[in-house]
């Protein structure tokens, strides 16, 4: 009955950005003070996820913080500069499904709420299966600490045809998904018009090279590879050493030796590391644990202890394709891979399908420059472990298949702005080129450290797009000018397809590679809308808008680089102010 057919009223609407604001920030009261109850259900094996303390207390910390910051720099982000104020109109998408994950059973639906929420929508929470329990104390919290049962409801659902009728129902106006890339592919596939915002699935590298601080790159090695059992999309499957230091056989000891001390055991354990998967090794993630494939050898084999418990392993001698270079196996296994230098380490990090966290250990600042130049990932990590993203510090999402719908970074200044629609109601093409120029040069193409840290940089960077295509029928031209202006602005080619004159399909059919976005001014039948959601071009149905800081978004890839810059609690010289 909350989601009814043809019913577009928001009743989230009512109420005020003053009082989602009060909202937001009294839910993250609440969940601080209950801290220690969200800590013991999400490690109790029969009712949580199976999350060790050391696990759990940074996720609870997430959510916290994703409630404080939509609820202030979010809110901030769905008002227009007054200068074009008067050319558009912004309101609540509508409502708003959050499909959650099991393995962050607790920050990551917080999160998507909170952002629906603060944009002003109704929300319904399908947490799970293996976290439900997690997910009913979500909503409970967001409901004690005020916000009206109108506005959050709980889905318990399995994820079959239940979950599919929540997922197609028309009443469903934009989905959030936090999953595998297949998950995110078959939702487009029963509904090629949905509106779906997916963080997907990573094959993620920590490259390390000659020049890095051997002890430092293997500890956040392993934290990355084996924190939550391996059990992260952004955890470090490979591991991609540079021939100098893969064939040096202390480094091989080295490794293996910090793998064996990690102490697996259960998740309410607090000696635990490392805790129990979430279920049985299903088939993919049971070959990686007892399978090799040619070339490869056993640094460190892993030991089944009982049917959900595992014992980390390392994998040496990973060829560049086969199948663990590729595969994402969601678990405690590693795999090393040699490469000549950096560049063709560089080429194994970029050559997987995905493109979700990637790290880099090198003291060489040379080094460090060339490979934040070429990697080919949403998250940049040097020196540092690759896991762990901080709300505002490095907004979390990728490139390639880790990121499918488009849209801006969970925990970034753009991401509450995707869950309103931002209607012309205007058009002036001057003042729109002076407010798209203010946003591009200010806040668009200028890297941010909001966070100002002085041993740690963490920037906010855009990339334009290498190409988008607008699909139009002629009868908009306003919005046609607002495009080519948002084209030039970020030099972005614009390539405009006429549907007077090119069929959809035939539209489909001559699209580069290149492409990074469909603009749609108009209709696009289903198959055509599938054809491209296959090779993963985002197509954007939202009409192009005079505000800067909201077109331009559209325009670019997001990428957040996060640099440690002390040595052992020492900042070098130059580092005693904040600099990015």
């Amino acid at each position: 009955t909350f989601v009814r057919r043809g019913r577009r009223r928001v009743e989230g609407a009512e109420h005020s950005v003053d009082e989602r604001r009060r909202l937001l920030h009294a839910v993250a009261d609440l969940m601080s003070a209950e801290r220690p109850m969200t800590l013991a259900l999400m490690a109790d094996p029969a009712l949580g996820a199976g999350k060790t303390h050391r696990q759990g207390d940074p996720e609870v910390s997430e959510a916290i913080d994703f409630c404080r910051y939509y609820g202030s720099v979010g809110l901030d982000s769905l008002v227009p500069p007054p200068d074009v104020a008067d050319l558009v109109e912004v309101e609540a998408a509508g409502t708003v499904a959050v499909v959650a994950p099991w393995n962050f059973p607790y920050a990551i639906p917080t999160g998507g709420v909170a952002a629906a929420i603060a944009a002003g929508n109704r929300v319904v929470l399908k947490p799970a299966p293996e976290a439900i329990h997690i997910g009913a104390w979500i909503v409970d919290q967001f409901h004690r600490a005020g916000v009206p049962d109108s506005l959050l409801r709980l889905a318990v659902c399995d994820d079959g045809d239940v979950g599919r009728h929540l997922v197609t129902h028309p009443g469903i106006d934009a989905v959030v998904l936090t999953g595998s890339s297949e998950t995110a592919q078959r939702f487009l596939e029963w509904r090629p018009d949905l509106r779906l915002f997916a963080e997907t699935s990573g094959k993620n590298a920590l490259v390390i090279t000659a020049a890095a601080d051997l002890d430092l790159a293997i500890a956040d090695l392993v934290a990355s590879a084996f924190g939550h059992a391996g059990q992260k999309c952004s955890a470090a499957s490979l591991a991609i050493v540079e021939a100098s230091v893969y064939d040096d056989p202390t480094f091989g000891r080295r490794l293996a030796d910090a793998v064996r001390s990690v102490r697996v055991g259960p998740a309410d354990d607090p000696a635990t590391i490392m805790g129990p998967l979430i279920a049985p090794p299903n088939d993919r993630l049971r070959r990686a644990l007892t399978r090799l494939d040619p070339g490869e050898r056993w640094l460190v084999q892993p030991r089944q202890l009982d049917e959900r418990t595992w014992t980390p392993g390392v994998r040496v001698g990973v060829q560049p394709g086969s199948w663990f270079h590729r595969t994402e196996c969601f678990g405690p296994m590693l795999g090393v891979l040699r490469a000549d230098d950096l560049d063709h380490a560089i080429a194994l990090q970029n050559s997987t399908d995905y493109g979700l966290t990637g790290g880099l250990h090198s003291l060489d600042d040379a080094e460090i420059d060339h490979w934040l130049a070429r990697v080919q990932v949403g998250n940049a990590y040097v020196n540092r472990g690759i896991t762990g993203a901080i709300v505002r510090r490095q907004p979390f999402g990728g490139w390639k298949r880790s990121a499918i719908g488009g849209g801006a970074k969970a925990g970034g200044p753009g991401h509450v702005v995707q869950f309103s629609r931002w209607r012309p109601i205007g058009h002036d093409l001057d003042r729109a080129r002076s407010d798209f120029v203010r946003a591009w040069t200010e806040e668009i193409a200028a890297d941010h450290d909001p966070s100002g840290l002085a041993a740690e940089s963490n920037v906010l960077r855009h990339l334009p797009l290498e190409r988008v295509l607008v699909r139009h029928d002629g009868s908009d031209p306003d919005s046609l000018e607002l495009l080519r202006l948002a084209a030039e602005v970020s030099g972005v080619e614009l390539v405009e397809s006429d549907a007077r004159s090119t069929t959809d399909a035939s539209f489909v059919a001559t699209i580069s590679s290149r492409v990074g976005r469909v603009r749609l001014l108009g209709e696009l039948d289903d198959d055509a809308r599938r054809a491209l959601h296959r090779r993963n071009i985002p197509i954007d149905i939202g009409p192009p808008v005079a505000v800067g800081t909201v077109e331009l978004r559209r325009w670019v890839r997001e990428q957040s680089i996060s640099l440690t810059r002390h040595r052992h609690g020492r900042l070098p010289d130059d580092s005693q102010s904040p600099a990015p």
